[in-house]
Formats: C-alpha cells, sequence, structure tokens
C-alpha cells in the first residue's frame, strides 16, 4: 500500500521554529527566556501605541490596532492567547474593536507550517510515523492558543483529528503565568475590591492541566462515559494508540461552527440550545464535572442540529459540595433563605460571610440565575444582555468596595466564567425556552451522595483523582 500526505495549501516551514527547541519540552528556564523574548518583541509594539494613545495623544485607529494585536498574539501562541480571549469576554474590559478581534483568537489562530507536524509527529511517535496513517493533511483543519489540529485517515478506514501540541509550551505556561501574576498585581494596586490571588491559583492549574494531552485524553474518555446515551450530544472516540502527552488523536466528527449553521438555519436555535443544556450541566449535576471554556471554537454543529464536543483541556472537577451548594442557592433565592444562601456560599469557599457581603455577592447570583426563576419561555437576552450585564457588573464592583472587598474562591471562577460563557452561546441562538423547567427536569432526582458514588466510579475507572 502506497502511503498519501495530502498538500492542501502547500504551507512553507514557519520562520519562528527556529528558535523553539524539541528536547524534553518540560518546563526550563531556557525556555522562558525564549518565551519572553518572543511574547516581547510580538507584543511590546502593540502595547507601547496604545500606551502612546492613553498618555500621550498618538492617534491610534482601534479597529487596525486591534487586528494587529490578535496576529501578535496569535504569532506567540501560548496562555496569552487564551488569557487575550477570556478579556474578550468580561463585560467593558476591553473597547468593542478588541472584543471583536481577541475573541478571534481560539477558533481562527495562525497555524504552523508542515516542518512542525513533521518534527511534532517525529517526536511522537517516532520517524516511522507516515505509515501509521493512510492519508495525513498537511494543512492545519483548525488551529487554537496551545496547538493546532490535522484530518487524516487511519487504514482500517476511520477519519482521525490529530491535535498537535506547539513547541515549548510548558515553559510557555510559566513564563506567561508569570506576566499574569505582574498583571494581576498592578491591577490590585490600582483597585483592590476583588483579590485575584485565588483566581491567578485557579487559571495556573488549569492552563499547567491543559499542556498535558494524557489528562486531556482522560477527560475526553470522561466525557464519554458522562454523556453515554444523552440525546443531541456526541463525543469523539480516543485513539490510544496515536496519542500520547503532545499529540491527542481522535475519531473525526463533522459538523459545523454554530454562528454559520444558525446563519443557514434560524429556526435552530431552541434545539441548539436545549442540546449545549444538556451537553454542559448533564455532566456538572450528575458528576460534578464543568467544561470550563464554552467557547465557539470547542464545538460544531451536525445537519440534525445536534452537538459535537471537540476540546477537553480546560475541564473542571468540583467536591459534590459544590454542586449542592449550587442548587442550595438557587432555592435560597427562591424563598429568600439567608441562612440556606450563607451555608451555599460557603460550601463555593466563601468562608467570612457577612450580611453585607451575602447581600452583594445575591446581585450577581440573581443574575446568573434569572432564566431559570420563573416558570414561562423567555430569551436569555431579557436580563442577561451585555448592557444589562455590565451594569450589574458595574454594581456589584461599586458594593464590593463598600463592603471591604472579597476573594474570590478557586472553584467559583472556572463555573462562573462557563455559566457566563454558555450565556452568551445562548444569546447568539435567540432561543426562546423554559429554562426553568429545563433546570428543573435537571435536578428533580438530585442527590448528593449519588452524584459522590457517581463521580468516584467514573473517575477512578480512568485514574482520574477525585476533587478535594
Amino acid at each position: 500500500m502506497r502511503i498519501v500526505i495530502r498538500d492542501l495549501a502547500g504551507f512553507a516551514d514557519d520562520p519562528i521554529l527556529g528558535a523553539m527547541s524539541y528536547g524534553s519540552e518540560d518546563d526550563s528556564l531556557p525556555g522562558r527566556l525564549a518565551r519572553y523574548a518572543r511574547v516581547s518583541t510580538a507584543v511590546g509594539g502593540a502595547a507601547a501605541r496604545l500606551a502612546g494613545e492613553r498618555f500621550l495623544g498618538w492617534k491610534v485607529i482601534r479597529e487596525e490596532h486591534a487586528a494587529e494585536l490578535r496576529q501578535a498574539l496569535g504569532g506567540v501562541k501560548g496562555p496569552l492567547m487564551k488569557v487575550a480571549q477570556m478579556l474578550a469576554t468580561i463585560p467593558d474590559a476591553l473597547p468593542p474593536e478588541y472584543v471583536q478581534e481577541l475573541s478571534q483568537l481560539q477558533a481562527d489562530a495562525p497555524s504552523m507550517g508542515w516542518h512542525f507536524v513533521k518534527r511534532r509527529m517525529s517526536t511522537e511517535l517516532g520517524t516511522g510515523w507516515p505509515s501509521r496513517f493512510a492519508e495525513f493533511e498537511r494543512t492545519a483543519v483548525a488551529a487554537a492558543s496551545l496547538g493546532q489540529v490535522h484530518r487524516a485517515r487511519l487504514w482500517d478506514g476511520r477519519m482521525v483529528a490529530c491535535k498537535l501540541q506547539y513547541p515549548d509550551m510548558a515553559s510557555a505556561v510559566e513564563a506567561d503565568l508569570r506576566q499574569l501574576s505582574l498583571i494581576f498585581s498592578i491591577f490590585e494596586r490600582y483597585d483592590g475590591t476583588i483579590s485575584t490571588r485565588q483566581m491567578h491559583a485557579e487559571i495556573s492549574a488549569r492552563l499547567r492541566e491543559e499542556v498535558d494531552y494524557a489528562r486531556e485524553a482522560r477527560h475526553l474518555q470522561l466525557y464519554r462515559c458522562m454523556l453515554a446515551g444523552v440525546n443531541g450530544v456526541h463525543v469523539p472516540e480516543l485513539v490510544p494508540e496515536l496519542s500520547t502527552r503532545r499529540l491527542i488523536t481522535m475519531t473525526w466528527v463533522d459538523g459545523r461552527k454554530l454562528l454559520d449553521f444558525i446563519k443557514d438555519d434560524p429556526e435552530a436555535g431552541n434545539a441548539l440550545a436545549m442540546n449545549m443544556f444538556r451537553a454542559w450541566y448533564v455532566p456538572f449535576y450528575f458528576y460534578g464535572v464543568i467544561h470550563g471554556d464554552p467557547h465557539l471554537g470547542n464545538y460544531t454543529v451536525r445537519t440534525d442540529r445536534s452537538v459535537n464536543l471537540l476540546d477537553f483541556g480546560c475541564i473542571r472537577l468540583f467536591r459534590p459540595a459544590f454542586v449542592q451548594g449550587v442548587i442550595d442557592l438557587y432555592n435560597a433565592l427562591r424563598t429568600d433563605d439567608d441562612a440556606l444562601a450563607a451555608e451555599a456560599y460557603r460550601a463555593w469557599g466563601f468562608h467570612t460571610i457577612s450580611k453585607e457581603l451575602m447581600d452583594v455577592l445575591n446581585i450577581w447570583a440573581r443574575f446568573v440565575y434569572a432564566p431559570i426563576m420563573d416558570d414561562r419561555t423567555r430569551r436569555i437576552e431579557e436580563t442577561n444582555s451585555g448592557l444589562y450585564g455590565r451594569e450589574v457588573a458595574a454594581k456589584v464592583h461599586s458594593a464590593l468596595r463598600r463592603v471591604g472587598g472579597v476573594e474570590i474562591p478557586r472553584e467559583f471562577v472556572l463555573m462562573d466564567r462557563a455559566a457566563i460563557g454558555l450565556g452568551s452561546v445562548f444569546l447568539h441562538l435567540k432561543a426562546e425556552i423554559n429554562w426553568y423547567q429545563l433546570f428543573q427536569d435537571m435536578v428533580a432526582e438530585f442527590d448528593v451522595s449519588a452524584l459522590a458514588d457517581r463521580q468516584r466510579r467514573a473517575l477512578a475507572d480512568l485514574e482520574i483523582p477525585v476533587p478535594q
């Protein structure tokens, strides 16, 4: 048999690779220093121009500058891209020109060339790696912050997706987390209302996990277990013999980007929203697991309106007591039960809860829970529109300053991001659903002991530690 390596676009070798090493690729001082150099070169000029606009009155065309910044961050790859994309989801954190550009980073990042692909595949599978495939497409079909995806065909006829991690990502994570720590410290000197210590710890833990593709492979298998039999949701199958710490191979799933799909089928919004709701919240309420990144690039839509989950790097496991706290707070808000609300906040990790602080936190909680509070069909944007969200965030921030500030617990960080991120997807879909009934059906038989047992058994099968 003859191996066919298809060249769809004739990619040239990437000049960035000349500065990158393929040694152990574990975190190293030379790797971090190289990362500092690349980041400074790529981003420093763009940052200087923005500072000049703010402090020196320079004239900057923001649309052009935002596009330039996106290209710079896409070129250096790594966690800075992910952090920038996260910033684009925070109300009023950036001007709209930057939100539009930076929100594209994970879904539409520049890919690396064939030279990188050959070296990565050889490092992970050996020099004879081409013989493992009947076909392997040279051009990446998708590129994101930590890696890129190539489509291939196995000798048994299966189409697969090969997700290759970029070089020196372990060093890049440590270098970028150090930069993020500096950014947070500057932020707190300017405004100490919200302590970022636990936020940095949580982001650090999740980013370090994301460079371990062996862990992501176990998370993929966990999601296949949790969502088995759930209508409207599909998870690829891992190909373990072609997967390593820096390469994941999974079966290929056909689908279209959500925004493209809904443009051609605007009546699909309700069905897609319900499928997305199940994809995110069946794992959470039945296993204590959340997908922390509902970014549009992490799933696709099939012709029957079902969804494919594609990326399992940003997965958060929760203590069963935390999940119980989510339901307790919901019930507390509905019945104005301050004691139950305080208990829920303590379960989340807010150790010191005064009546004043709880009243402030409840403002944000009522905003997040709003769609599931009333038993009626409605759109998310009735309360969760971007404008209203910014107004609520500003009100909470001002109130927190008056009560002396707060330290956000680690577990809360990703849960909040997932809830708000998924809400923004529902905004795109313009879905009109009885969210209250959808939630009630989901938690009707909730039992924290049963969840703990289910979680323990599912994690033990995959040798994943139980959350503490």
